[in-house]
Parts: structure tokens; C-alpha cells; sequence
């Protein structure tokens, strides 16, 4: 729950990614807040705080001419969602709650946030929808969704997605770096396209490790790491 220190970190990330001539730039899971604050999320004030530094993020000239793809919680009709903020020119894209939630293990989200299951909306704000640009199509999938069996990702690249980005919260345990790289390298082996893989590093106030590991891959080969 360290959102000035979160908030300078997610801006020092924009600014880097500009320099570097991106045209989008992707964070970790519930990165606005952190991942780990469990209870904190049943509290409306994570939520206020949240969009209190979203709107820090829109004022400035951070998503100029740079899509900005951020994690925080989102209360829509007053359900609480695990969420994806896409952003652009001061503007909100679009706002992609997550699918499937993590619930097993380490993971307690069916205890904080609700599952989105309206599906495949044409034009919307909320929800699940793609973003199409002049030259390509992106959306997203979030963390755990890579995992599951009907993995977003295999509907979205049938429908011409070329690049998925997954902004992911995924603890360090032994070989499942292996299974994540294994899972993204298949979805781009099958179907072709971009994978953009952005995980929280570092201890985020738990027990759990997070090992990071953010990743590139095209067309089934690594790119970066």
C-alpha cells in the first residue's frame, strides 16, 4: 500500500519506456496499490487512493502518445475487480477486469474481487474488448488467466490480436518460471504474435517472493527477459 513510492516507481517506468521509443508499456498486477495488501482490499479507501494516483498518472504528459497499460482494483456498480487500465493521451482506453482469479495455493482474489463474466461486448469502456490501432490489434489476458485451460489469449488471437500482454502477480516457486515460459511459448508457437509478460519483482509487504522475469516472445521464440 505504498502508493507514493508505487506511484513514482509506475512513473519512472512510463518515462523509461518513452525514451526508449515505446509505443505501449505494460505493468504488473495491482500495481497502483501492490498486490499484497489482502484485507486492505475490501476497503473502499484502496480503491479512492487508487484512482487518486491514476489521476496524477492522466494530469501529466506520462501517456503521451504512449498507451500505458496499468493494474489496480476497480468498483464497477459497487462489485469490486481486478483490473487492467489502458490509457492513452490523458484518456481512459478501457477498463478489462480480470476472467479467472486466483484462488488456490497463496491466493485468496475470490475473497476481494468478483469475476467478470459478460463476455465478447462490441463497443464498451468496461469489459472485455480488444483495442484496435492503425497497425495491429492488442489485448490482454491477467495472470492467472494463462493458466486455465480457456485461456483468453486462444479466443483473441482467432479474432486477430497480434500482441497480448499479460501484467501478472506470480510468487517465486521452484519450476514455475519453467511453466509460464512453457505456457506463453506454446500460445505464440500455435497462433504467431507478440507475448508481452510484465511481473511484479521484489517482496510486495507478504511472505511471497515475486521473481519478476518480465518477457518478450514472438512467434514461439524469447526475444527478451
Amino acid at each position: 500500500m505504498d502508493f507514493a513510492g508505487n506511484l513514482e516507481r509506475i512513473s519512472e517506468s512510463i518515462e523509461n519506456a518513452k525514451k526508449a521509443g515505446a509505443a505501449y508499456r505494460i505493468g504488473p498486477e495491482l500495481e497502483i496499490p501492490g498486490y499484497g495488501c489482502e484485507d486492505h482490499f475490501l476497503e473502499e479507501d484502496t480503491i479512492e487512493h487508487s484512482w487518486e494516483s491514476l489521476v496524477k498518472i492522466l494530469e501529466g504528459d506520462l501517456t503521451k502518445d504512449i498507451v500505458c497499460d496499468i493494474g489496480m482494483p476497480v468498483m464497477h456498480f459497487g462489485v469490486r475487480y481486478n483490473c487492467r487500465v489502458f490509457c492513452l493521451n490523458h484518456k481512459i482506453l478501457l477498463i478489462r477486469p480480470k476472467f479467472w482469479l486466483a484462488n488456490d495455493g497463496n491466493y485468496r482474489e475470490t475473497r476481494y474481487f468478483a469475476v467478470w463474466s459478460k463476455k465478447h461486448t462490441r463497443f464498451t469502456k468496461f469489459g472485455d474488448a480488444i483495442l484496435e490501432f492503425n497497425d495491429t490489434r492488442l489485448a490482454s489476458e491477467t495472470c492467472e488467466e494463462l493458466f486455465t485451460p480457456a485461456a483468453p489469449h486462444i479466443d483473441l488471437v482467432m479474432n486477430g490480436v497480434e500482441i497480448i500482454a499479460n501484467g501478472s502477480g506470480s510468487h517465486h516457486q521452484l519450476r514455475k518460471l519453467d511453466q509460464r515460459m512453457q505456457l506463453i511459448q506454446s500460445a505464440t508457437a500455435k497462433a504467431g504474435g507478440v507475448y508481452l509478460y510484465a511481473n511484479q519483482r521484489g517482496c510486495d509487504g507478504s511472505r511471497l517472493y515475486f521473481d519478476g522475469c518480465s518477457s518478450i516472445l514472438c512467434n514461439g521464440e524469447l526475444v527478451a527477459q
